[in-house]
């Protein structure tokens, strides 16, 4: 492993994902739900550019947080403590944001702010303390704004925050002299730590939302749809899980055999993940309302719900493979448009019907996958079992 930069406070930098990491993780993954169940509230237009905005500003810090754990492992109490006080901020955010846009949007505020002065705690760890000094007044920048946003109402909101999003994400890589390119090249990117956390998240946001669908059927009326619904609420992200999880050693092995660009891919591998964490978020709106009405016909917004989703999860996987170069993309672009097709199936006939027509396309997409990689002269993939 490559040896810790003076005044590191590590020896070395990470190699694995740590145990706080996953609980962090966990903490995070309660906002996903909690957008969830907005669009599930409001499957429109403007729910939908709610969940964006919301996710936007909170996904940013996340992966900042992933980085953050990758050149600076939380190894040590004090570390660790202060890990705690970012889950805190959060939880505080994840709380509000069902109603962010109305009552909670102070919370929501202060929550973030929190999240970024830890974050900006923990940097002064990272040995490119006086680097990134240069950046922090954008997050700080940002966090301000969203705090701001919080003691205004109506359209002042939306103001505060879309220009919050702006500044953290967009500005930056608009000012030459003080930018993430100049500050990049400084990190210690470890591969394995970096593809092992994002894959842990993936795993936690499926699980969740499983769990979330679970706990919405309506068990006073149990019969064969409902338990085939139940099935088909496992099946699907089962069917997501190992599409992402096909990709996770090739994503490993490129960013180990890229030299000075590592950390510049790493980046547009975070990049990647939106769309992705994006997908599972309508994805599980659409499911959960299927399992509400499984023999019904379902509406056009549940329907174009859960079949977007999908899709949308699919275009991160062909912006993952497209970025590292690792495999082909056109199975998951055909896929994405077969499930897209699944839409009429949901309104004319019943939700139940979409849901199963959803898991065919992954399952022959998939079991098409499968057979390549077993023909002569082919190098499969394996699986990351982790």
């Amino acid at each position: 492993m490559t040896p810790a930069r003076p005044g590191s406070g590590n020896p070395a930098p990470a190699d694995r994902v740590t145990a706080v990491e996953v609980f962090f993780d966990l903490v995070f993954v309660f906002t996903l739900i909690q957008l969830t169940r907005v669009l599930e509230e409001d499957l429109s237009p403007d729910g939908l550019g709610r969940v964006l905005l919301l996710f936007g500003i909170l996904w940013w810090m996340f992966d900042g947080y992933v980085w953050l754990a990758n050149h600076v492992p939380p190894r040590v109490p004090a570390q660790k403590l202060l890990l705690f006080v970012g889950m805190v901020g959060f939880l505080f955010a994840a709380v509000a944001v069902p109603d962010a846009f109305d009552g909670t949007g102070l919370l929501f505020g202060i929550g973030y702010l929190v999240v970024i002065t830890v974050h900006l705690s923990l940097f002064t760890r990272a040995g490119i303390g006086s680097a990134l000094s240069r950046l922090a007044v954008y997050n700080l920048g940002s966090a301000l704004l969203v705090l701001v946003g919080g003691f205004v109402d109506g359209a002042a909101r939306y103001a505060c925050w879309l220009a919050a999003l702006a500044v953290q994400s967009v500005v930056p890589y608009l000012v030459p002299r003080i930018s993430w390119v100049r500050v990049l090249p400084l990190f210690r990117l470890q591969p394995e730590h970096f593809v092992e956390r994002h894959g842990l998240l993936v795993i936690i946001a499926l699980g969740e939302s499983v769990v979330a669908i679970g706990m919405g059927v309506d068990t006073a009326h149990v019969g064969v749809g409902t338990v085939a619904v139940i099935a088909l609420a496992l099946a699907l992200p089962a069917a997501l899980w190992w599409t992402y999880f096909t990709d996770t050693r090739g994503a490993e092995e490129r960013l180990a055999a890229t030299g000075t660009e590592r950390t510049r891919l790493a980046l547009r591998v975070g990049f990647a993940h939106i769309p992705l964490l994006l997908g599972i978020v309508v994805a599980a709106a659409g499911i959960h309302a299927a399992a509400a009405h499984p023999g019904e016909p379902a509406g056009w917004r549940p329907a174009l719900a859960l079949a977007g989703g999908v899709a949308v999860y699919l275009a991160g996987i062909v912006g993952l493979r497209r970025t590292l170069h690792s495999a082909p993309v056109l199975s998951r672009l055909v896929a994405g448009v077969a499930v897209l097709a699944t839409v009429p199936a949901g309104t004319r006939l019943n939700a139940r019907a979409q849901l199963v027509a959803v898991v065919l396309v992954l399952a022959v997409m998939l079991l098409l996958d499968r057979r390549r990689s077993n023909r002569p002269h082919s190098q499969p993939r394996r699986l990351n079992s982790r």
